[in-house]
């Protein structure tokens, strides 16, 4: 393998795909954060859920939200929550109640009907997070979904869906990551721009 070239092609193929992303989701990112900034300002709070790299996503995007994107920008926590880091509610969950209702199980605890789940996955098929969907969407919630590919059956269930246009896991995951941060940043502008240390 010629290292060099293995490594320019993938960075090409990232850099192609988040042209792509630009090209055909800017809109639908705009639109998320546009919900995100109405749920926080409705006194709501935004879920994340997913597997794997989809769930350090969803932790990574929680933080966020409740320290701060940008030490630069110094601002009040805003209430996320991501559904994949209490050890004891999935492993109970997984045991008691069967793997694919771990995230349902704790939307249909913790969720208001103003709050925000974004849902992840890169195939938009994963049995957990459709049946989060679901729960969420029986509540009353508002539901986003971060997927690639053609979507999934996700992209039938959610009300808007991010849609990065791969068949590549490790690249869907990257324009999740980018979109997220940019969603972040564009909920922090609109809801402190003017008085960044007050809600």
């Amino acid at each position: 393998m010629d290292n060099q070239a293995f490594i320019r092609q993938q960075i090409q193929e990232h850099l192609n795909t988040q042209q792509r992303l630009l090209n055909e989701q800017a809109h639908t990112i705009e639109q998320i954060a546009l919900k995100f900034v109405e749920t926080f300002r409705g006194g709501g709070k935004i879920l994340f859920c997913g597997n794997g790299g989809s769930a350090a996503d969803a932790q990574h995007l929680a933080a966020e939200l409740i320290i701060r994107l940008r030490s630069s920008f110094p601002r009040p926590g805003l209430p996320a929550i991501a559904l994949t880091t209490d050890t004891s509610v999935l492993t109970a969950g997984a045991n008691d109640l069967g793997f694919e209702q771990v995230f349902a199980r704790q939307i249909q605890a913790l969720a208001h009907p103003t709050d925000l789940l974004v849902a992840l996955s890169t195939s938009g098929n994963s049995p957990n997070i459709l049946q989060a969907i679901q729960a969420a969407r029986n509540k009353g919630l508002f539901v986003v979904g971060f997927t690639g590919g053609d979507g999934g059956q996700m992209v039938h269930q959610v009300q808007l869906a991010l849609v990065v246009p791969s068949t590549t896991t490790a690249r869907i995951q990257e324009g999740h990551i980018l979109a997220g941060h940019i969603i972040c940043q564009l909920t922090e502008e609109h809801l402190f721009h003017k008085h960044p240390q007050h809600p």
